[in-house]
């Protein structure tokens, strides 16, 4: 079982996209099995929070659901959990190294990274108002991240 955990500031725009784009993903590729597929936010901000509204009418534009989803914080134990941690940017990957404290052993990534984009950030709708480029940026990096790891299962 592979466990990814997607993380923004919120937890209400980007990081649920990448959880709902990541699971439609990996249901279409018939490996829902081998994944646990979540979201969490570095501040308290939104805990609680449904999605976002323009997310979710962006997911629901691609016919996917994150029906339920409400968002909640990063905690220390998460480190420990999940295999890997996927920051929307510079901020949230410096906010996760401080919460994880240091036991995160190669295990924080960006989302660009896995689009070939390793530096940029996934520029964040709650202030940009383009979910559009949200989730180009958010889709190619999902993709690339499963293409990497059917690639590393491969390999083993």
């Amino acid at each position: 079982m592979i466990r990814i955990l997607f993380v923004c500031h919120g937890n209400i725009c980007r990081s649920p996209m990448a959880e709902f784009i990541m699971k439609d993903l990996v249901k279409k590729a018939g490996l829902e099995e081998q994944f646990e597929i979540a979201s969490a936010a570095t501040s308290t901000e939104e805990i609680g929070a449904p999605v976002y509204p323009p997310a979710r009418r962006k997911l629901a534009e691609h016919g996917i659901s994150c029906s339920g989803k409400t968002a909640r914080q990063l905690e220390h134990w998460d480190c420990e959990r999940y295999d890997l941690l996927i920051g929307m940017d510079g901020a949230n990957l410096r906010n996760m190294r401080r919460i994880c404290g240091g036991g995160e052993a190669g295990k924080l990534h960006t989302m660009l990274e896995y689009a070939g984009r390793p530096g940029d950030d996934v520029a964040d709708p709650w202030y940009t108002r383009d979910f559009d480029a949200a989730w180009r940026d958010i889709e190619a990096g999902c993709r690339g991240l499963l293409a990497h790891l059917r690639e590393q299962g491969e390999r083993e």
